[in-house]
């Protein structure tokens, strides 16, 4: 249970709650998984061409593929007009 303002405050100089604990090990994998998939990707495209990948892909599965690379492209844009907006009212 979140506790009122606990978040809201600084968080050096006091110790994370549980939450935060797991919400920073979440983001610690999110960055080795996207890393992970950046590497395959580029091993990908640097030993295949796009035809090949056409030629031999599984169509349906890439294209699941594809519609979830969208989402969690979008996530992160979402994430970084958020980052960008608090910039531009911190620097305002």
């Amino acid at each position: 249970m979140k506790k009122p303002g606990r978040r809201d405050g600084p968080i050096q100089g006091r110790w994370l709650d549980v939450e935060e604990i797991r919400l920073i090990s979440d983001l610690r994998i999110m960055h080795a998984k996207v890393d992970e998939l950046f590497q395959i990707v580029s091993n990908l495209k640097r030993r295949h061409s796009r035809d090949a990948i056409q030629k031999y892909a599984d169509h349906p599965l890439l294209n699941e593929d594809i519609a979830r690379m969208d989402d969690i492209y979008g996530w992160f844009v979402g994430l970084k007009n958020r980052v960008s907006d608090k910039r531009a009212i911190y620097r305002g």
